[in-house]
Parts: structure tokens; sequence; C-alpha cells
């Protein structure tokens, strides 16, 4: 990978991080996802009606991948409600890549290395360490829990995505993708108390959210075309460790050495995991 490829990449992993922050640190972070996601559509639908190319095979794909996005949507607000950033995405984000590895080989046929399984391992020690080794400092395992729900759903579209976007050209694809979950979640939140709230979550927070959750998949697009696709991967989830950092600084969590040190051996085995 080149100086300038790992730019974007670290640049993408930043930013991803960023419109999370933004949401998990929003007064109504409901609102202010579905805002954010519907702002992204908005940006992006020009170019994806450039690019327009789908093929009949793609649209399962799609419905399924936007039903799944509806339910990661409604799992990480509730998530980001009851815990922290910097506990919430490590272990979304960290344990995905596991999930993804561990139903390609199960149930898809893939096969695995002993780099994997030891990336699988050492994900698993980040997960405990972000929770927190010390009984005061640890989080509750409830929100462990909600935190492993919202890597589930980030498996399952992954997984549903990895073959749909054959069929499709991939800008078009997360466009169409996209739009249910933005029309869910507008509609959800309407619902749940009235246009007010959507026009108290339009402000620049959902805003720069959405043009960022849109900028960091271009960047991640652009990135696969210059470098392999496992050390794109490995590095852009190097966003876990500046979530924890934005978390702390930001956020004003309470981001112990347990809690980074957890992220950054996160990061470890999710490297191995992608590149073993």
């Amino acid at each position: 990978m080149s100086t300038g490829t790992l730019a974007i990449v670290l640049a993408a992993a930043v930013i991803h991080a960023l419109w999370n922050m933004l949401v998990a640190g929003s007064r109504d972070n409901q609102a202010t996802l579905a805002v954010a996601t519907a702002v992204g559509v908005v940006v992006a639908a020009p170019l994806a009606i450039l690019r327009w190319h789908v093929d009949a095979a793609a649209w399962p794909f799609i419905i399924a991948s936007s039903l799944a996005e509806v339910i990661y949507f409604w799992l990480l607000t509730t998530a980001y409600q009851r815990a922290e950033l910097s506990l919430v995405y490590p272990i979304a984000r960290g344990t995905a890549p596991v999930l993804v590895l561990i139903v390609s080989v199960g149930v898809l046929g893939a096969t695995s290395s002993v780099a994997q399984a030891a990336g699988v391992a050492l994900v698993g020690l980040g997960v405990l360490l972000v929770r927190g080794v010390r009984r005061g400092n640890a989080a509750r395992w409830s929100d462990v829990g909600l935190a492993l729900a919202v890597a589930v759903s980030i498996a399952t579209y992954t997984l549903i995505d990895k073959q749909g976007v054959q069929h499709a050209d991939p800008v078009t694809y997360v466009v169409l993708i996209l739009i249910l979950p933005a029309l869910a979640g507008l509609a959800y939140v309407t619902a749940r108390g009235g246009t007010q709230r959507v026009r108290a979550a339009a402000g620049a927070r959902s805003l720069v959210g959405g043009v960022f959750s849109i900028a960091a998949y271009g960047l991640i697009l652009f990135a696969l075309t210059q470098a392999p696709a496992a050390s794109v991967a490995a590095t852009r989830e190097v966003s876990v460790v500046f979530a924890a950092i934005l978390g702390a600084v930001f956020l004003h969590e309470r981001v112990g050495a347990s809690r980074l040190v957890g992220s950054v051996v996160v990061v470890i085995g999710i490297a191995l995991v992608v590149t073993g």
C-alpha cells in the first residue's frame, strides 16, 4: 500500500469514527441518524444515477441488505442511548469481522488459517479489555450484549453485500440499500415526536454526519482500486482506536488504559482475521 493510499484509508477511518461520534453525542441520536442517512442518500444520488448499473440479480440482495441496515440503525442508536461510544464502537466494529469469518467457514465452506484463529482470540481478549477488568469500572454485560447485537447486524449486511455488489455498481448499490433505512428512520422518528423532532435534528450535526458517512465509504471504494482489499480492510479498522480517543476527548467518556489497550488489541486481531 502506497503512502497516499494509506493516508486515504486512515482519513476514511477517522471520518467513520467522527460520524459515529456525532450520532452518539447528539441529544436525539435516532433523529440525527435518520436525517444523516437521508442526507447521505441525497448527496450520493446524482453519482449513483450517473453510474447506474443494477442487474436483476441484485434486487434480492438490495432488499435483504436494506432490512438488515434498518435493524442495524435501530440497534446502533439504542446502544448509543445506553452505553458509551468508546465501548459500543470497538466491540461492534471489532467483532463483526470475526462473525463474518465464522459464518464464511462454518456455513459457506471457506478455509481459515492459524493467523485468523489467533486474530479471533485477540478480538475476544480486546472485547474483554474494552469492557473493563476491574469490577468497579467494568461496563454492564447488557451493554456489551447490545454492542454484540450491533456486530451481528454489521456481519449480516456485510455477508449480503459481498454477494449483492457483484451484480451492481458499488455506488448505485449503496444508495439503493440506504433508501429504505432513511425513509424508515424518518417515519419512525416522526411517528414518535412529530415533524418538529425531525426539524430539530436537521442541523449541522446531521448534515456533517450524512456527508461524512458517504465520504468514508467513497474513500474506501477508491482505496480498493489502489491496494489489496485485505490491506485496506485491516487498516480501515484503526477507526476503533480513533473512536475510543474521540469518546474521551469530545464526549468526556472515562476511557481508561484497559479500554484503550483493548481497542488496540481489537485492531490487531481484526488485521489477523482479515489478512490471515
